[in-house]
């Protein structure tokens, strides 16, 4: 079995979707949570004491200098929150040419060797912690690396080409 079998072909944005959900946790990054859990209760304060001084000296009562004030902090800082969550979604998936340049995954004897441009990447048959195939595509999950997606329109309409892949990926990862 000292043949080579690969694959390629050019990732979607559908496919660089599902690789993105793969490797993420969630959508948003933990700086934005820390800033925005940290900046906005400051923008609260800030709105707090602006208002209360605008109303002492147009001569509101001090009940609804306290009110007021509340409020519009309140709202202050839930809006900056929002906002700032909402500007921190990674809305582009991908990375570099991921879309652009074509994708050949090869099942070598001790390797599988992932290529794209000028980029080669080797990883040993025991840092491929999982296997999972679906219909759509098979998803190889490497310790200390992003995950894989090989989907199936990679094989055309040669099921027995993808099948003697899927057998040989699984064979070399349970060995």
């Amino acid at each position: 079995m000292a043949d080579t079998l690969a694959v390629s072909g050019l990732l979607t944005e559908k496919d660089v979707k599902k690789l993105t959900r793969l490797a993420r946790g969630g959508t948003v990054g933990p700086t934005a949570v820390y800033y925005a859990g940290v900046t906005a209760p400051i923008i609260s304060a800030s709105m707090s004491v602006m208002v209360r001084n605008t109303l002492d000296h147009v001569g509101a009562s001090a009940y609804w200098q306290w009110f007021i004030a509340s409020l519009v902090a309140a709202f202050a800082g839930i809006a900056w929150y929002l906002i700032f969550i909402r500007w921190s979604y990674r809305h582009r998936h991908g990375r570099g040419n991921e879309t652009s340049e074509p994708t050949r995954i090869a099942l070598e004897g001790d390797f599988l060797v992932v290529n794209r441009g000028g980029v080669e990447i080797r990883a040993s048959w025991n840092a491929v912690s999982d296997v999972s195939v679906s219909r759509s595509h098979v998803t190889i999950m490497i310790d200390g690396a992003d995950p894989l997606i090989i989907p199936a329109a990679w094989f055309g309409n040669d099921k027995t080409a993808r099948k003697a892949f899927i057998a040989r990926l699984n064979e070399k990862t349970t060995a």
